[in-house]
Parts: C-alpha cells; structure tokens; sequence
C-alpha cells in the first residue's frame, strides 16, 4: 500500500470523528445567554477535542509527506491510533452527561493519552519500514514533545479523581504543546 493510500483512509475516518463530535453537541434548551452559558463546559471540550483531532490530522499528513513506503505494520499502528481517536466522540458525551465526573475526566484522559501512544507507535512503526537513516527518523529525533505529552496524560489521568482542575489543565497543556505546528519534519525535507 502507498502512504498515499493510508493517508486518505485516515482523512476519511478523522472527518466522521469531528462529524460525530459534532453531531453530538447539545443545543441549549433556549435562546437565552444564561441556557448558552450552560453548555460552555461541553463546549470548550468539544473545542479542546476538535483541535486534538486537527492536530493528529495535521501532523499525521507531515509525517506520511516523509514516508516513502507503508507495511502491515504501519496499518495495524495506524489503525490503533485511529481506534483511539474513534473514542473521542463517545468521551465528550460520556464529561456531558456525567457533569464531567472523575471517572469521564480520567477516561477522556486515557482516549487522548492513548492516541498519544499511537501516534509514538505509528512513528516507530515508519521508521522502521523506511530505515534509521530516513528524513523522518532524523525529522523525529528523540521526540521530546510526543514523550512529553505522554507523561502529561500519565499524570492527568489520576489528578482527575483528586483535582479535576489539574487534570482538564494537563490536556489543555498537551494542546497548547502542539499548537505550534511540528516543524521539524518539514525542515528535513527541505534539506
């Protein structure tokens, strides 16, 4: 299969999952500001998962713009990744009907955290099939910011059942970890 290929199998299933999430919001039971300002909890996860999704997309289109060759194991990383981001939709509904309990903070906590980890393992899976020597294995480098935001969910994910404050603040952290585009694949390929 040519990355070509996967990257718009993943296009196609990221453009449910955003169409999903936001099917799924709620509209306010009125059309008043004070009904608007209830749902702004569930909007703000809803925007926080819409950027996550955006960011895996964008990210996952550099990194396959770097890759000349796809294998079993590249699809079956891609395909994990994806199942996690797949959940996203049912995580943000599980925070609004739950008044974003402990146990919805720290599962929405486990979806991204694990979609973090399956980025890590499609990564490692690329540079495998494509070889150490690869634009992208130098591009990726030791990958501080992946790793960095694994630990941020490592740690988010138990701070939900003690100081939900702390956890929701770690994934908005993850976030604005990313925000500023990954450009280090776009160097290498320029060089």
């Amino acid at each position: 299969m040519t990355p070509g290929r996967m990257e718009a199998f993943t296009d196609g299933v990221v453009a449910i999952i955003i169409t999903i999430m936001v099917l799924e919001l709620k509209v306010p039971r009125d059309g008043s500001l004070a009904a608007l300002s209830d749902a702004a909890p569930i909007l703000l996860a809803y925007v926080l998962s819409f950027i996550n999704v955006g960011l895996y997309w964008n990210n996952h289109h550099h990194l396959l713009h770097a890759t000349d060759r796809v294998d079993g194991k590249v699809l079956w990383a891609n395909l994990f990744l994806l199942f996690w981001l797949s959940l996203v939709p049912f995580v943000i509904r599980w925070l609004d009907e739950s008044g974003f309990s402990p146990m919805a903070t720290a599962s929405y906590g486990v979806v991204l955290g694990m979609a973090a980890v399956g980025y890590t393992l499609l990564e490692r899976a690329i540079i495998a099939c494509n070889g150490r020597d690869s634009a992208l294995a130098d591009a990726i480098g030791s990958d501080l910011k992946g790793w960095a935001s694994i630990a941020f969910y490592v740690v988010a994910v138990p701070a939900a059942f003690h100081a939900r404050p702390v956890s929701l603040a770690l994934y908005a952290a993850v976030v604005l970890l990313w925000l500023v585009p990954d450009r280090r694949i776009e160097r290498a390929l320029r060089a």
